[in-house]
């Protein structure tokens, strides 16, 4: 079945015949488009619609032939050279598995074995600082979570939740006294503990603020409803008092 997503990719991409937009593009002018769609996948995810879905990860791995298509006109490499690669990694990747590893604990172990295994892939490809290979095109929050692992793992890290919720009282602070030069990075000091603090708690900062986006923005719809028309006249006391009234009906069900 891929064959046909990938004949339409070179159909698309073809110098005399193609689509001009699709041949016009590149790895850096179609990336932002691959973000965006894998972030529309974890939308579809989150609320539980399958047939939403199935089309945003049909959308998702058409940028997947979309980004070999062009590295295969470049003589980089091609789409079975990627799913070579990846199939290589994951049995690699899983000597419990697919090797003659056997390990205690087949979930846990496997876990612990997978990092060990991705840390020796950094260091083989001269990537000796702990931190190195964290994709710097992640969202911000996931990616402060993945550097604050990463560091972990070197033994740099607080014993216990308290060392990170006292950080935020002092960043916090710190964002108060600030000038207007340098409210910016006290403000990205302070939400970097809050990362930190989250995770201590095993809590996923990304999918916390997915969530907690989502509710405003359910919340904020509900007040729209009620008010129809007359929302945008209303002031903010009254504003409030249709939030307040929308939170105790959920809160109620």
């Amino acid at each position: 079945m891929i064959e046909r997503l990938v004949a339409i990719m070179v159909r698309l991409r073809d110098p005399e015949h193609g689509c001009e937009w699709d041949r016009a593009q590149s790895f850096a002018t179609i990336a932002p488009y691959t973000i965006e769609e894998a972030h529309e996948v974890a939308d579809a995810i989150d609320r539980n619609d399958m047939d939403d879905l199935k089309d945003e990860l049909g959308d998702l791995l058409l940028q997947v032939v979309f980004h070999a298509r062009i590295a295969e006109e470049a003589a980089h490499f091609s789409l079975p050279d990627i799913v070579a690669a990846i199939s290589d990694k994951m049995e690699r990747r899983h000597p419990h598995i697919f090797g003659d590893a056997i390990e205690d604990g087949a979930t846990e172990g496997g876990h612990i074995r997978w990092e060990q295994i991705k840390a020796e892939e950094r260091d083989a490809k001269g990537n000796m600082g702990a931190l190195d290979g964290v994709a710097r095109g992640l969202p911000a929050l996931l990616r402060a979570m993945k550097l604050q692992n990463r560091a972990a793992r070197t033994g740099f890290d607080w014993p216990d939740a308290s060392g990170p919720r006292a950080k935020i009282d002092e960043e916090l602070a710190e964002v108060e006294a600030a000038s207007p030069e340098t409210i910016e990075e006290e403000v990205g000091d302070l939400l970097f503990s809050i990362v930190n603090w989250a995770r201590h708690q095993g809590i996923d900062p990304e999918a916390a603020l997915r969530a907690g986006n989502a509710k405003f923005e359910r919340r904020f719809s509900a007040m729209e409803k009620i008010a129809g028309a007359a929302f945008k006249s209303l002031d903010l006391v009254a504003k409030e008092q249709l939030w307040q009234r929308v939170k105790s009906a959920e809160k109620s069900r």
